[in-house]
């Protein structure tokens, strides 16, 4: 029995025992009542305080009751309804690391104003993800494959079955060390509970191994994206190699969308030259000298070489902030510029780093600080910072399995690694759907893929032609209507790749795959590896 209940009783109670006190009183003075006049007045005053309590008391018990519904209410709304705006922030942390980057996480989430809860895993419940629309997990794996010790409560309690979590996003941080058979395995566990929940990746899981610095920067651009802030300071900056820009070449001139180049980036030692089909590469921008020298200028600012090389690697503060005071004295606080994501399109063997790099812009129409330095600020000859980040998640199989390959846009820049690599390799069974807007100018590498396939070096290629009309509009349309060929392909133990735009294109392909394959089939694709996604 609760408080209320029990205070809400006794005030009955006592009403009961006044008025069994007022029919006693009566009784006794029944024969006079109104004769003596003292005694009829306090008999009077007794029965008219205990009718007033006992009204006072029924009162409060409806006010009680009508409190509780309310608040059952309020609470069935908290629960019904997730907090669109605000992000949870949930860690499972062993040895505090991953605590430490949950942290970080949720601080640079509210530098940007977004609101943002944090928990452990342990104080986690089914409410609790109810009542949030946006979950970030950072958790660790101990042992060979274990939860963390805080984690062992909810994974029972709660991982057992699904939960209805269709309300739910979320992104997983997966820690973990390669020396162990089950790499990342609790991550892994904790992402397909949510997957079979209902929930919705708002970007793939991002696997670390022992503390890399370069997934944790890809984690961390990760967040850039989901705040808005695209321009929030790396955490550790990358140790970059010096390269050279040796090719631009606009690949969709007059296409609807925004200029697309093919970029060729050679490094200063050919050692450098190490990286596997599907790894990504990490790129220092830099703001274009004709904006340093337009801000040094609103500054009031003489600046020498070297001070102007150092500012075009840094954010540039409100030209007022600095204006007649020493560099001496803000120039420690600016951050450098945060790096650059792309899929490398190319192999080693290829002498030299190639990108294709579509030219972003805000909403001022201004270039964006790392497709404008590649694509328009950066001179064919100029040095460019580079770090090659493995990406083993989206490696190529090693053997000679059949392949299908799907993106769009600059997603061909990731296909076009593996597929060179398969065909070096003389693997080729390989199936490419790729889309773009229109045929006759958007054909990024299109001519070589249509090379491949008359070498009999690609044996599908699919392509889709968005703005062309036609009933195929898109790749996930293209993958429906090709339903049998794909229960083939993957019967006989095909590989399933995608790259491309996060946004429509990887959850259109996930539902196009699911309905011709069944969710079971496309989650025993993915546990196998088998499903491998590089998407931004």
């Amino acid at each position: 029995m609760t408080a209320s209940r029990r205070a809400l009783l006794g005030q009955c109670l006592i009403g009961v025992c006044l008025i069994a006190v007022a029919i006693m009183l009566w009784r006794w003075h029944r024969a006079s009542l109104f004769s003596a006049s003292g005694d009829s007045q306090r008999l009077g005053w007794a029965i008219a305080i205990t009718l007033i309590w006992t009204a006072g008391s029924v009162a409060l018990a409806v006010g009680r009751r009508r409190e509780r519904v309310s608040a059952s209410r309020v609470i069935d709304v908290a629960v019904a309804t997730p907090v669109a705006e605000r992000i949870l922030v949930v860690h499972a942390s062993q040895t505090g690391f991953a605590e430490e980057l949950a942290m970080r996480t949720a601080e640079a989430l509210r530098d940007t104003g977004i609101p943002v809860d944090t928990r452990t895993i342990g104080q986690l419940d089914a409410s609790t993800l109810a009542g949030h629309a946006r979950v970030l997990f950072v958790v660790s794996t101990t042992g060979e494959g274990d939860a963390p010790d805080s984690a062992v409560g909810f994974q029972r309690a709660a991982m057992s079955a699904p939960l209805a979590l269709g309300h739910l996003s979320y992104g997983v941080l997966a820690l973990g060390d390669r020396d162990y058979d089950d790499f990342c395995a609790f991550g892994y566990h904790l992402e397909h509970w949510l997957h079979a929940s209902g929930a919705l990746p708002l970007f793939d899981l991002v696997e670390v191994d022992n503390g890399d610095e370069g997934a944790l920067r890809h984690w961390q651009h990760h967040i850039g994206q989901l705040s808005g802030n695209t321009e929030m300071p790396d955490w550790q900056r990358p140790s970059y190699q010096a390269w050279r820009l040796t090719e631009r070449r606009l690949l969709n001139a007059g296409s609807l969308g925004e200029a697309c180049f093919h970029v060729a980036l050679v490094p200063g030692d050919a050692s450098w030259l190490q990286w596997n089909a599907g790894d990504i590469v990490e790129i220092g921008p830099r703001h274009g000298a004709a904006d340093i020298a337009r801000w040094t200028e609103e500054a009031e600012l003489v600046a020498d070489s070297a001070l102007t090389n150092l500012l075009a690697g840094m954010h540039l503060p409100v030209p007022d902030k600095v204006r007649g005071c020493s560099p001496d004295v803000w120039l420690p606080t600016l951050a450098a510029l945060p790096h650059r994501e792309y899929s490398i399109a190319s192999l080693p063997s290829d002498g030299a780093l190639h990108l294709v790099v579509r030219r972003q812009r805000g909403p001022d129409g201004a270039l964006g600080v790392g497709s404008g330095w590649l694509t328009h600020h950066a001179a064919v000859g100029a040095e460019i910072d580079v770090r090659v980040r493995r990406n083993a998640g989206f490696h190529a199989p090693a053997d000679d399995r059949p392949v299908v390959l799907i993106g769009n846009g600059t997603g061909i820049a990731g296909l076009r690694a593996l597929l060179k690599q398969r065909i070096a390799s003389g693997h080729r069974r390989n199936w490419l759907v790729f889309g773009e807007r229109q045929a006759a100018v958007d054909r990024l590498h299109v001519d070589e893929l249509e090379a491949w396939r008359a070498s009999r070096d690609i044996e599908r290629l699919d392509l889709v032609w968005s703005r062309d009309g036609g009933s195929l509009r898109y790749v996930q349309d293209a993958l429906c209507a090709a339903g049998d060929d794909l229960r083939r392909w993957v019967a006989d133990g095909a590989s399933v790749y995608v790259c491309g735009s996060l946004a429509g294109m990887a959850p259109g392909v996930d539902t196009a795959l699911r309905s011709v394959l069944g969710d079971v089939r496309v989650e025993e694709l993915a546990a196998a590896g088998r499903y491998r996604r590089d998407v931004y």
